[in-house]
């Protein structure tokens, strides 16, 4: 694909065809329980099931391979709270090559534990995007590594996308799908995909209140930054980036925001009822669903869950 535009269908179709060999082609699943709940047919997207734990080893691994071996012969570098951590160092594994991650110091204890067991190489920032970028810098210049956006890259969207292309292709017919939105990797590769292979089907973006950059982004038409986020979706506190905002303003229906507490209900929900581990930024979205069910009764709606990487030691609700 050209690294320089923005994913087509065949970039898409290609991406999934290249990170086949390496990753899982996720479980859907469905409960009634939660059916009857909203008064709709929902279809779990499950990448908490996926390599690394999320979503996010999709867009790493399809970047990885996409690139030349010239191109990342020092190793590669990002920014990231952890989950596209873990994915980029787990990618640059089957590369045989160093990856170079800065994190947040207040990022989750598990993923920092995820990214050291891929031989993730780490140094900590202060938890703002500002001291993510100017780390990230320094560790370039020392490294000459070669940097992997955690969101704002098209081969690294183009395998996000993925997701949402599987979970078209296994049940299509879909009038809505919904993904979480931090930086937006997710949910502009959601709206590629459904564009390509689903085109009557609306996307939505589901986002915390304390952390609604995309929402007001969305709707004032014009980039605003997440400056001070105050979520425990760790995975959402990020800004949208210059190649998702885009696509997001293009083709997503509608950004949705939702309180930290109706989050942890549906967390919560999720592990009690289907019986699987899923993170705060994974909730969000059915948290959104619940909250305006009246807007989704009899829909059929695929849910992405995002990712499953909680530390167990420290849940929202204890």
């Amino acid at each position: 694909m050209d690294k320089n535009q923005e994913p087509g269908r065949e970039d898409i179709l290609l991406a999934a065809e290249r990170i086949k060999p390496t990753l899982h082609r996720t479980a859907i699943l469905t409960c009634r329980y939660i059916d009857e709940l909203v008064g709709a047919s929902i279809y779990f997207k499950c990448e908490n099931f996926q390599k690394a734990g999320a979503f996010k080893s999709r867009g790493a691994t399809n970047a990885l391979l996409s690139y030349d071996q010239y191109d990342i012969k020092s190793g590669v570098a990002t920014h990231s709270s952890g989950n596209h951590a873990a994915a980029l160092a787990r990618a640059a594994q089957l590369r045989h090559i160093p990856a170079y991650i800065v994190m947040p110091e207040n990022s989750s204890k598990v993923k920092v534990e995820a990214v050291k067991g891929y031989g993730g190489r780490i140094t900590f920032c202060k938890p703002t995007l500002i001291a993510r970028e100017e780390k990230l810098n320094d560790v370039l210049n020392e490294t000459n590594a070669f940097e992997i956006h955690p969101y704002n890259n098209y081969a690294v969207i183009a395998g996000q996308a993925t997701a949402a292309l599987e979970l078209i292709e296994d049940q299509p017919g879909f009038d809505t799908i919904i993904s979480p939105v931090g930086g937006g990797g997710l949910l502009s590769g959601t709206a590629l995909a459904a564009h390509y292979f689903s085109p009557k089907t609306n996307v939505i973006g589901a986002e915390p209140t304390g952390a609604d950059d995309a929402y007001q982004s969305f709707y004032q038409k014009k980039f605003i930054p997440s400056i001070n986020p105050d979520t425990i979706a760790d995975g959402l506190r990020t800004s949208l980036g210059s190649l998702t905002f885009p696509i997001i303003r293009r083709l997503v229906s509608d950004i949705v925001t939702v309180n930290d507490h109706a989050t942890i209900e549906a967390m919560k929900l999720v592990w009690e009822r289907m019986k699987i581990i899923i993170e705060p930024s994974s909730a969000v979205a059915l948290a959104m669903v619940i909250k305006h069910k009246h807007r989704f009764a009899g829909q059929k709606i695929g849910i992405i869950i995002s990712g499953g990487n909680v530390d167990l030691m420290h849940l929202p609700w204890m």
